[in-house]
């Protein structure tokens, strides 16, 4: 089966993230989301495809020393959470 996911914009209250950090936080995130989507799949509602205005997600706990890589794999989990099974 093939996925296409595209996510126009994600917003991140209260986390500040500098220019030079932002295609590390998308790499760990497309990475993360690309193994939970094989690994587990998408929900019944979005098997047959679909679009979303927006995903509601659960929030994440920060350290004060929050790595891109690490922060992107949370954000994956926390969309994966609202599409995946």
């Amino acid at each position: 089966m093939n996925i296409n996911l595209h996510i126009e914009r994600l917003v991140l209250d209260g986390i500040s993230l500098p220019p030079g950090d932002r295609p590390l936080l998308q790499a760990a995130m497309e990475a993360e989301l690309t193994r939970l989507l094989a690994s587990s799949g998408l929900s019944d509602e979005l098997h047959s495809g679909g679009a979303l205005y927006g995903v509601r997600t659960a929030g994440i706990q920060l350290a004060n020393d929050e790595k891109p890589s690490r922060l992107g794999q949370q954000i994956a989990g926390a969309v994966y959470g609202g599409i995946g099974k």
